[in-house]
């Protein structure tokens, strides 16, 4: 019986897997221990390297550039957006008009209406039976006669009225729908101009406060310097620029005289935006974008330019780079995304960018796209 306890109280021997068991056993344990592995290899895996410092300089410039090129659809987008509002409002103070001359016509009718209701409807010939001055009645019955044209006609006039109403308030129709259009297409480059520069912002504020400084160091010298100088502001009410520090050696070197008194006028202004800052869409008095600049500088000498500069360039005669002369208004990038006004010496007064306020540059800094004379 003792014996029999005791192997009743014996653990079983466990007996090894073979066969198919086995393979299932070592499938599971090798997917256990892979899946350990990559666990540990993921906490592990080294993160994405940092962009370089040259790398964010790379893209600010690259979200700049960017952003001047939407800021220009946008001026374009702004243009017309300010003109289908004018013809909407134009069409509405037309569809006005035409509505209270409908209205006297319709006054003119309805009293018209009212007289004959009071003076009666007895057939005409039993009228002139019955009149004791049959002379008169016929005088009466002629101006009946002609009170009956003058209906006639105001009817006329009335359906002729009606149906311009129509059109007008159908072309004001088009226009509002036209109106939204513009407005959408200027609501979403203005999103991408802030988005552009936002994101600039943000990689500038990855680098450090030296680095920031290298980078707007080598901005502003690749975009003629640093803010004006006295010797820009000394120019400022001349016809061309007196500073010669970033003279573009590559280019012929121009007359410092304007050609003629609107082209001295016109930089004459721009000398004096030197040193205000630039804003996206602004034309001025107190900051500029790039072709605001240029538009009003030639505004302040009596001319007349289109908003953007892929229509500014197309505003005056276009001129190759060795034929410049001061006044010239010179395009850069392959987009025509960037102008500036040409004041001699291989240099120009431009809005740079957002943080650069207006300033003189050589020319040689941008890749040179074109030229036009205005005048």
């Amino acid at each position: 019986m003792a014996a029999h306890r005791k192997s009743a109280h014996r653990k079983p021997k466990q007996r090894p897997f073979t066969g198919p068991a086995a393979r299932t056993a070592a499938t599971l344990a090798l997917a256990g221990a892979a899946t350990a592995t990559s666990a540990t290899g993921a906490g592990a895996a080294p993160a994405e390297p940092a962009p370089t410092a040259a790398q964010v300089r790379a893209k600010v410039d690259r979200l700049y550039h960017d952003a001047e090129v939407a800021t220009e659809k946008y001026n374009g987008a702004k243009e017309k957006e300010a003109a289908a509002t004018r013809a909407v409002d134009a069409l509405a103070d037309e569809a006005a008009r035409r509505t209270d001359r409908l209205n006297t016509a319709r006054h003119t009718l309805g009293s018209m209406a009212t007289a004959q209701y009071r003076t009666g409807t007895l057939d005409p010939a039993l009228q002139l039976a019955l009149s004791s001055d049959p002379d008169s009645y016929l005088e009466r019955a002629a101006h009946l006669d002609r009170a009956g044209d003058r209906q006639a006609s105001l009817l006329s006039n009335i359906r002729r009225q009606l149906s311009g109403i129509a059109r007008v308030k159908a072309r004001a129709d088009q226009e509002t729908e036209a109106l939204a259009a513009r407005r959408a297409e200027l609501d979403k480059h203005r999103t991408a101009i802030r988005t552009k520069l936002a994101d600039a912002r943000t990689l500038l504020a990855t680098l450090t406060a030296a680095e920031r400084a290298a980078y707007e160091r080598a901005a502003d010298a690749a975009h003629g310097g640093g803010p004006a100088t006295s010797a820009d502001r000394a120019g400022a009410g001349t016809p061309a620029d007196r500073s010669t520090a970033h003279a573009d050696r590559s280019a012929p070197r121009a007359s410092v005289a304007a050609p003629n008194s609107r082209a001295a006028r016109a930089v004459s202004f721009a000398h004096g935006a030197i040193g205000k800052p630039y804003v996206w869409g602004a034309t001025g008095p107190n900051a500029f974008d790039c072709s605001g600049l240029t538009q009003a500088a030639w505004k302040a000498a009596g001319v007349s330019l289109p908003r953007t500069t892929y229509t500014q360039i197309n505003a005056g005669q276009r001129v190759s780079r060795s034929e410049l002369a001061p006044g010239d208004l010179v395009f850069f990038y392959s987009g025509i995304s960037h102008v500036g006004l040409y004041i001699g010496g291989g240099q120009m007064i431009h809005a740079p960018r957002p943080g650069a306020p207006v300033r003189i540059a050589p020319i040689s800094q941008m890749p040179f796209a074109g030229a036009t004379r205005v005048a």
